[in-house]
């Protein structure tokens, strides 16, 4: 047997030994969080408290929903892999079902589906993440798609006092670092300012291996400029150390593209390390290395 097929064999089994890891899996991320529901345009008094978890292993979103009128629910969300589909089972104390599927459509999740309990209504849903949070709007049409009228549209915003809830195991939270610190470098690569925003520090700071330093405000000005232009931006071998409210990750960031035309192709070493706040972990302080040469790159 070859080295090649040794790596190759080696490669495959890790992956099947972690489900659920791919970029496509972490398309709905941006909606993970302890969140207060408003109605849009009321950000005065919360409609709902929602907290959204991932589960079994980071396969399934799992969003907890409690208003003030008693209504409680659970929705379910997984990504079909050999459909290639999102799909989202919905329930609540009052006996309702709704089950409704779609794909990421740009930024944003689009799903929809027939509601019975509306008479066979079609219905249709889009979480978009926005500045400040996650915004959710919901139509709906009586005649078969021909009108669709407004159903509902509301504003997730970091929970002002989260729900108690069972204290996160560390295994947990280096999941939820974890997969929020791809989800930044997927956000990086599409120039996403709304999700890049959301998961930085306000006072958050970037050191490179140049020596240069970059604040939020700059990092998100870079993306709005569109100068940069990716093939690619991911990472490998990461790994999430925790030390109480904090945790640092470590990988190796390959980067490839243009910036004002200049093509650009690079790896380099970082570590990311975040501070878990009210709202939710935030990306506070980045390092970086010095580009690698090729024939570590390669390796």
């Amino acid at each position: 047997m070859t080295l090649a097929l040794v790596l190759l064999l080696t490669t495959l089994a890790a992956a099947q030994s972690k489900p659920c890891t791919t970029p496509e899996h972490h398309q709905f991320d941006f909606w993970v969080g302890d969140w207060d529901a408003f109605d849009f345009g009321n950000d005065e008094t919360p409609s709902a408290h929602v907290r959204v978890d991932r589960i079994l292993d980071g396969c399934v979103l799992r969003e907890d929903y409690q208003d003030p009128s008693g209504t409680k629910g659970q929705s379910f969300t997984i990504y079909d892999v050999p459909r290639k589909l999102w799909h989202q089972s919905w329930v609540t104390n009052r006996g309702n079902l709704l089950v409704i599927e779609g794909r990421l459509e740009g930024d944003q999740i689009v799903l929809s589906g027939i509601d019975d309990s509306r008479g066979n209504a079609l219905v249709r849903g889009v979480w978009k993440p926005v500045s400040g949070g996650v915004r959710e709007t919901a139509v709906i049409s009586s005649d078969n798609g021909k009108t669709w009228k407004p159903w509902f549209d509301i504003m997730f915003k970091p929970a002002a006092t989260p729900a108690a809830s069972a204290d996160p195991t560390p295994d947990d939270d280096a999941k939820t670092v974890a997969a929020l610190d791809t989800q930044y470098q997927a956000a990086v690569e599409k120039n996403d300012v709304a999700t890049m925003d959301r998961i930085l520090a306000d006072d958050f700071v970037l050191v490179t291996g140049a020596g240069k330093s970059y604040t939020k405000a700059d990092l998100l000005d870079e993306a709005r400029s569109g100068r940069i232009i990716y093939e690619r931006q991911d990472d490998t071998e990461q790994k999430v150390r925790l030390f109480g409210n904090t945790a640092v990750v470590t990988a190796k960031l390959t980067a490839k593209g243009t910036e004002s035309g200049k093509p650009f192709d690079y790896s380099v070493w970082f570590s990311d390390t975040y501070v878990r706040t009210p709202s939710g972990w935030r990306y506070v302080f980045g390092q970086s290395s010095l580009h690698l040469p090729k024939e570590v790159r390669g390796r």
